[in-house]
Formats: C-alpha cells, sequence, structure tokens
C-alpha cells in the first residue's frame, strides 16, 4: 500500500512553511505607517472574532469568528484581513486552550483574510452569492487544513485509505462550519460593511 506521509521532519518542515508564509505580511504590516486609530480598530475586531469563538465552543465548527475575519478584509485589505485572523487564534485559545494546533489555526484563519483582502475589488465581496460561495468554500477549505496538522501529529505513517477516511468522517464538521459562514454572511454581511466602511471614512484610514 503506498504511504502518503511519513513522519520524518514533518512536523519541523510544516511548521516552517507556515511561518515562512506569513511573515512577509506580518513584516510588512510591521513596516507600513499603520495609524493609531487603525491599529485600535483592527485589535476590537481580532477581538470580538476571538471572543465570539467562545460561546459557541460547545458547537464543534460553528462559529462567527470566520465572518469577522473575512468583513475585516473586505473593508481594511488583505494585510489586516490576515492580522486579524492571526490573532483571533491565538487570543482565543488563551481560553479555549493553546497547543500545536495554534499555529495552524494562525496560518489558515490569517489566509482566509488575506485572501477576502484581495478579493474585495471583485464581486466575491460585492455581491451576496460571491460572499456565500467565498464563506462556504474557506469554511470547508479551513477544515482541510487543519486535517494536514492532524495527520502529523498521529505519529506514524499515513496511506491514502487513512486520509480518505479521515476526510469522510471530517465532512460534518467541515460543513458545519461552512454553513455557519453563509448563516452569518447572509444576516450580517451587509451591515458590517456599511459600519466598517463607515469607520474607514471618518477616520479617513486609506486602502492597502
Amino acid at each position: 500500500m503506498l504511504v502518503l506521509l511519513s513522519t520524518k521532519n514533518y512536523m519541523l518542515v510544516s511548521v516552517f512553511v507556515m511561518f515562512g508564509t506569513f511573515l512577509p505580511f506580518m513584516i510588512r504590516f510591521e513596516r507600513k505607517k499603520v495609524q493609531g486609530r487603525e491599529l485600535v480598530i483592527l485589535a476590537i475586531l481580532a477581538a470580538v472574532a476571538a471572543v465570539s469563538r467562545v460561546p459557541f465552543a460547545s458547537i464543534p465548527s460553528v462559529q462567527p469568528t470566520t465572518f469577522v475575519i473575512i468583513m475585516t478584509g473586505f473593508v481594511f485589505g488583505a494585510e489586516s484581513g490576515f492580522v486579524v485572523g492571526t490573532l483571533a487564534a491565538l487570543v482565543s485559545n488563551l481560553f479555549l486552550g493553546q497547543g500545536p494546533w495554534t499555529p495552524w489555526q494562525m496560518y489558515t484563519w490569517g489566509m482566509i483574510g488575506l485572501c477576502a483582502g484581495l478579493l474585495r475589488g471583485t464581486w466575491i465581496k460585492t455581491t451576496v452569492i460571491g460572499r456565500v460561495i467565498f464563506g462556504f468554500i474557506t469554511g470547508i477549505l479551513f477544515g482541510w487544513v487543519m486535517n494536514l496538522w492532524s495527520f502529523i501529529s498521529v505519529g506514524k505513517e499515513i496511506t491514502y485509505v487513512e486520509v480518505l477516511a479521515y476526510y469522510g468522517a471530517s465532512i460534518y464538521f467541515d460543513l458545519a462550519h461552512a454553513l455557519s459562514n453563509v448563516f452569518f454572511l447572509l444576516l450580517f454581511a451587509k451591515s458590517w460593511l456599511k459600519i466598517l466602511q463607515r469607520f474607514k471614512t471618518k477616520y479617513g484610514l486609506l486602502d492597502q
């Protein structure tokens, strides 16, 4: 039977890949001339994204965290979306428990915020169907990336059959995340976009 993953160095390599991917964005954000008021707004959004995860902890994969991260990227841009996504994972796990899975959550939510920012000038942001499609896909992809962490943490070689079985078993949780994203986007996206855009205009925050 073919072997898909071997445990030799995969944990170390995966960590280097993740940090190597998002460090440039963190450095670029750090070097920007970010206004104090913008930092305050982003800190508040990161706190909202993190804390909103806690009350839903008893319902696996159902929480508005991804919604808040997507809205941040849509309005404030890719770098801000990435920063809020990474901070949301780190801060929420202060309540729910830190572990070796935290960098994976930081990476995945950060990339969701980044992609939302990159797509904010397209129909993905401006139409209901675009936002729904984006929310659904990111909910599924979040679970798929976190599954990779599960494979690496097993501590043994993983076969294709085991991978298919694992992804099949996780489909409920992936769908729950995707559908919760759709729910929050349908109900709150329009009002959140208006509110965040109003803050952006009021305080003269520049596009990234």
